[in-house]
């Protein structure tokens, strides 16, 4: 008869000591899982974790500040060099003109881009107005060819225009830009490249934080031709007075290269002037965000251990309130 008594107060009791009660005790705020205690032997490991995120956020900060200042080194030493570049090409567009509506069978969109990243969105637009150009000078008694400069552009148009890309050529500002280096280049170019334009891509420097994606148009010596016989704006070159033995069709390729050359130096200074300004913009929004993001693990930091200690007294108190009873 005892026995039996003992287990019916047994099946009474069971309700109030099972498992599932002792975990919606523990699972309170001030009593946190066992699963949220960590391994045995550490104490309020979530404070640990927010200290190790502070102090990457603070590490990545030191290196945005760091490129934001090299950017700003760069951009003050390439800009005079484009301010200079511009009055190259401004007397070939005055004297040949710049036709981006001609209509040509052979069309090459030389694209420049850069050979780095971080540096915000200037390479996308570039990219895309190339496709653009692309589209819009296709059909079916038309060719439309790539030549790339830089890395960025190569990998987005390698993935989907692959097969209409006929030359690369990367790592540009590795030395100093001058105008002999961007020469060959060009010259590189047009011995590779069959065409009746060019048009090149680029993003047009303003200031630190705006850019222009611009396009320049050289059209070949026959297609030049026959734009000055229809009545464009060769009409003028013959009150030229010529020296030498050179004919008309001479002149008019001798300035067609270096139109091409000069434009080449000028869309590539501004471009890479427009990269340092945007990746200044870039590093300088980066800083600016791990600063907010800092200030935001900080009060989490603060929250969390004053919850720990809070956590800790309520034990002691507890401790002491029970030894005393």
């Amino acid at each position: 008869m005892a026995m039996a008594a003992l287990r019916r107060e047994g099946r009474r009791l069971a309700p109030l000591i099972s498992p599932r009660t002792i975990t919606a005790v523990r699972s309170s705020p001030l009593y946190p899982t066992l699963e949220d205690e960590g391994p045995l032997g550490v104490r309020h490991i979530s404070t640990q974790v927010v200290r190790n995120r502070m102090k990457s956020v603070k590490n990545i900060q030191k290196i945005t500040k760091a490129m934001k200042m090299v950017a700003a080194s760069k951009l003050r030493a390439i800009q005079t060099k484009t301010e200079n570049s511009r009055g190259l090409w401004q007397p070939f567009t005055a004297l040949l003109g710049d036709l981006p509506s001609a209509d040509v069978k052979k069309n090459v969109v030389v694209t420049i881009s850069s050979d780095k990243g971080l540096c915000g969105g200037i390479n996308s637009t570039s990219v895309k107005i190339s496709k653009g150009l692309h589209k819009l000078n296709s059909g079916p008694e038309k060719e439309t060819k790539y030549v790339i400069l830089g890395e960025k552009a190569k990998a987005q148009l390698v993935r989907d225009s692959k097969k209409d890309i006929e030359l690369i050529i990367t790592e540009l500002q590795k030395n100093p830009l001058n105008y002999t280096q961007v020469s060959v280049l060009a010259d590189e170019i047009l011995k590779n490249v069959e065409y009746d334009a060019l048009r090149i891509v680029f993003n047009k420097f303003q200031s630190v934080v705006s850019f222009v994606p611009t396009v320049s148009t050289v059209l070949s010596t026959e297609i030049v031709e026959r734009e000055a016989e229809s009545g464009g704006k060769l009409v003028d070159l013959d009150s030229y007075e010529v020296e030498g033995g050179e004919t008309k069709g001479e002149i008019l390729q001798n300035l067609a290269e270096f139109q091409f050359s000069c434009t080449m130096f000028n869309a590539v200074l501004e471009n890479a002037c427009s990269e340092q300004g945007a990746r200044m913009s870039a590093m300088d929004s980066s800083s600016r965000n791990a600063g907010d993001m800092l200030d935001r693990l900080t009060l989490t930091y603060n929250r969390t251990r004053q919850a720990s200690i809070t956590t800790e007294l309520i034990e002691i108190i507890s401790g002491a309130s029970a030894l005393e009873g």
